[in-house]
């Protein structure tokens, strides 16, 4: 029997008064550890909670080390307890404090490939969205795809990662329901009100695009695609490099088909629209919803193009 059963981290405590927190964290942590490995959770679960105390009273920097420590303790919770949601808040604002507001990039990528293999893939998905690992996202959404989603939608998990890039503050948690193959997918992600290429993250998701549409076994070598919702993800890319209302307008006119297929696309592309392409924020048109707003801008913006509006006339080919 393990000692400290009910307060394992009493000693610990006043080992950190002692002004060596270094130590004490570093003893912590090894604690937590090898009460997982006995299976005392709860125990466990404190001394993890103590370390990211530590950490944070002693105002800590963020460090690669310390990342991979802390997504170790969170490895090894169980899945389901309240404590690891706590564990992982608390983490993650911490982690704030080096390099992105939303928790650290990389804390970010090691929890979402836990979850990767725990199977969990809507909170993996989520995580991935916050980190710099486009390639593992996509991945992990292949495997996503092939077996919780219907043939008919593999080209919309991909299309859902490349506009959505959520920030943590407003993404509630989502729980796909286990065993629930072919749950609507809009259902799923209709919470999500960023995306990816809303926070100008093009770098990543034209990654999670060419890994997925190259790896997903059912999608045939492209572009250009069979799936028309692919072919306009990979338009939509290379319009946003160029700027241009008009061709972004004629990209949402002509793929309207697809793009009703989730009632959430075009609230993301009226934000696309307002960061890349000066649309002014919604407001209410005669024409009505997003093809209303970019016909608005579009008039309204005809003057000040001039000659260059005349130049970037070309027709394009859409599928």
């Amino acid at each position: 029997m393990l000692d400290h059963e009910h307060d394992p981290g009493s000693a610990l405590k006043r080992y950190m008064s002692q002004s060596k927190p270094a130590e004490a964290r570093e003893l912590m942590c090894s604690g937590a550890l090898l009460f997982f490995s006995h299976g005392q959770q709860n125990s466990a679960s404190d001394l993890s909670m103590l370390v990211l105390e530590s950490l944070e009273k002693a105002e800590v920097e963020v460090a690669d080390e310390l990342l991979e420590s802390l997504a170790k303790l969170f490895s090894l919770m169980d899945p389901n307890s309240p404590e690891r949601v706590a564990f992982v808040s608390r983490a993650l604002k911490w982690s704030s404090g080096g390099s992105g507001k939303l928790g650290h990039p990389r804390l970010h990528q090691l929890l979402a490939l836990t979850l990767w293999k725990e199977q969990n893939y809507c909170e993996s998905r989520y995580h991935f969205l916050h980190s710099s690992d486009g390639e593992g996202c996509a991945n992990m959404l292949v495997e996503y795809a092939t077996s919780r989603g219907f043939r008919s939608e593999v080209d919309m998990f991909v299309a859902q990662a490349v506009l959505q890039y959520v920030p943590f503050a407003v993404l509630p948690w989502l729980a796909w329901p286990p065993g629930a193959r072919g749950w609507p997918l809009s259902r799923a992600l209709s919470g999500l009100s960023r995306t990816f290429l809303c926070l100008k993250n093009k770098s990543s998701a034209s990654v999670v695009f060419t890994t997925y549409t190259q790896k997903h076994p059912s999608i045939e070598n492209g572009p250009p695609f069979v799936q028309p919702l692919l072919n306009f993800i990979w338009f939509l890319l290379l319009a946003v490099d160029g700027g241009k209302l008009t061709v972004f307008t004629v990209l949402c006119e002509q793929y309207q088909p697809s793009l009703r297929r989730d009632p959430m696309y075009n609230e993301y592309l009226d934000r696309i629209g307002q960061l890349f392409f000066g649309v002014p924020p919604k407001q209410t048109s005669s024409y009505g919803g997003l093809l209303g707003n970019l016909l608005s801008s579009l008039m309204g913006s005809s003057e000040q193009e001039g000659e260059d509006s005349q130049d970037d006339s070309s027709p394009i080919e859409l599928d």
